[in-house]
């Protein structure tokens, strides 16, 4: 198992999570440098410490998530669990969920259950994908490395954020299964199509294109944690997140949003050799031009809550876009996803697979790469007991009716 992260070292290690700031490689030099520092003196009134939160007994993902803040440094959690504005509609993201009720079949033979699924031609164990989150090494040293290993070992795709800690061709050289690519059109035409050539030369399957995100979200929490975490330079270069909002100060500041329009989108289909994927998406009239512009999927996705407060919950968007798109491309969706029981409601309104964030995030935090993978090994095994507990022995047996209607 990979190190835990103390208070101190995550604050020294710490940089933005997602877009809202970009980290630099954390190398073991400078691990071992921070070790030495981080030595308690036997003066030191702050030298002693409570004993790190353990992944041992750990069931669920929530309980993971409060042994993991138990065990970060207060404003780093406080990054990765914040929303944007009031999060209302980080609340509701997983409110959604527990209103939808499901509707068992029995005396169905389950004895058999077969969670495979294809996407983009490619056969995956099951529907659970890690979604974009930047800045890994603010919860653990080894950051994105620790991250895409994990995936690897439990089978799950990883897409990895534009804003990670470390360059895409180490985080995609350290992958042992497949590695997607998250990344903005940003106005520099120039920078973006060099991402994008790193990208695929680096072996990523698919780019997943943020677009919802010409500007960062009223982020409150995050505003009064920043000046405890230090700022460094992106390891994918300067400039390739999105454009920032900065807390009001004295003196009024406009935003300055970056350009992105459809426009964008067939200029960057017109040379990328994988498939797109648009992230972002809570509109049926979105997802139906994203279908006529030629994208090969749609990512129905409220980043999380931390954008705009108040748009819908994913999964209370997703059926009207599922109805608008009727198969031809597919739809993930993330936001909320706690239980493998949300998992199987996704499906049943016609999503291709989910992907999770924060939960990795935090058994990142607890255990490193074992912590990941803890997190999809329980998602997995809940999505499984669900399956047969509703009569669905495959995933293709998962439909809408198996949602009680009222």
């Amino acid at each position: 198992m990979f190190g835990l992260i103390t208070r101190r070292r995550s604050l020294l290690y710490g940089l933005g999570l997602a877009v809202a700031g970009a980290v630099a490689p954390v190398t073991k030099s400078s691990e071992s440098d921070l070790d030495s520092l981080l030595t308690p003196k036997a003066d030191d009134p702050q030298g002693g410490s409570k004993p790190a939160s353990s992944l041992e007994g750990a069931v669920t993902l929530e309980e993971i998530e409060i042994r993991a803040r138990d065990s970060m440094a207060a404003s780093v959690y406080e990054r990765v669990s914040a929303g944007a504005a009031n999060e209302i509609t980080k609340r509701w993201n997983r409110e959604a969920f527990d209103r939808i009720r499901l509707r068992p079949r029995v005396l169905v033979d389950v004895s058999k259950l077969d969670t495979r699924i294809k996407l983009l031609g490619q056969d995956l164990a099951f529907p659970i994908l890690l979604a974009p989150t930047g800045g890994h090494a603010l919860v653990h040293p080894d950051g994105e490395l620790a991250t895409v290993r994990a995936a690897g070992t439990a089978g799950a795709i990883f897409v990895n954020s534009i804003a990670s800690s470390f360059p895409i061709e180490e985080v995609a050289r350290a992958a042992r299964g497949p590695v997607w690519c998250q990344l903005f059109i940003k106005p520099d035409r120039g920078l973006t199509r060099d991402l994008v050539v790193r990208a695929e030369n680096a072996g990523c399957k698919a780019l997943c294109v943020t677009v919802d995100g010409p500007i960062t979200g009223i982020r409150e929490r995050e505003w009064r944690v920043q000046k405890e975490l230090p700022y460094r330079k992106s390891a994918n270069g300067p400039g390739a997140v999105s454009a920032k909002i900065e807390p009001p100060g004295s003196g009024y500041k406009p935003a300055v949003p970056d350009k992105v329009t459809w426009d964008s989108v067939d200029w960057l289909r017109s040379f990328a050799r994988v498939p797109i994927f648009l992230k972002g998406i809570l509109n049926h009239e979105d997802a139906e031009h994203a279908v006529q512009v030629g994208v090969s999927g749609l990512i129905v996705s409220n980043h999380g809550g931390r954008q705009l407060d108040t748009v819908p919950a994913t999964i209370d968007a997703l059926p009207l876009i599922s109805e608008r798109v009727a198969g031809r491309i597919p739809i993930l969706v993330d936001g909320g996803i706690r239980r493998g029981t949300d998992v199987v409601k996704a499906l049943a309104l016609g999503a291709s697979a989910v992907l999770i964030g924060r939960p990795y995030l935090y058994g990142l935090a607890l255990g490193g790469a074992d912590g990941v993978n803890r997190v999809i090994e329980i998602l997995r095994t809940e999505l499984e007991v669900a399956m047969a507990l509703t009569g669905r022995p495959s995933i293709a047996s998962i439909d809408r009716a198996t949602i009680w209607q009222s």
